[in-house]
């Protein structure tokens, strides 16, 4: 490749909405975590160490009959309420702008125990309601 040697229009587009092939025997329920699967394909979101948190679903996808990337869905990225981990992997104020796990397609925890759970994405607050995730 070479350098430019005049200005260019470099195409730009925002990091926000994606759609992704359904991996198989899933679904996807409107709202939920998603996560990417260690094949490419995306599948709700949960404990599992192959997995990494890429946004929240914004359609239901059911593909539990399916092959891999039969389905396709919707996933938006941002900073999203989701409910947060009982007990002591709750995440509270002292763990703002740090990285939290899956804990489900709905809950986010703050220790990855024994290294099992997939990253979701950094918290930027903690309410009463729940924990708002960046993804």
């Amino acid at each position: 490749m070479t350098a430019l040697t005049q200005d260019h229009n470099t195409p730009r587009r925002d990091a926000v909405d994606f759609e992704f092939p359904v991996a198989a025997g899933v679904w996807i329920h409107a709202g939920g975590i998603v996560a990417l699967t260690s094949t490419g394909d995306v599948a709700p979101g949960g404990a599992a160490n192959t997995l990494a948190g890429i946004g929240i679903a914004q359609e239901a996808a059911d593909n539990r009959t399916g092959a891999g990337g039969d389905r396709r869905v919707k996933v938006r990225r941002g900073c999203y309420r989701l409910k947060n981990s009982p007990g002591d992997d709750a995440i509270t104020s002292a763990d703002l702008w740090k990285a939290c796990y899956i804990a489900d397609d709905a809950t986010v925890a703050k220790t990855n125990p024994g290294g099992a759970s997939a990253p979701a994405g950094i918290v930027r607050d903690v309410d009463s309601l729940g924990v708002w995730v960046e993804f």
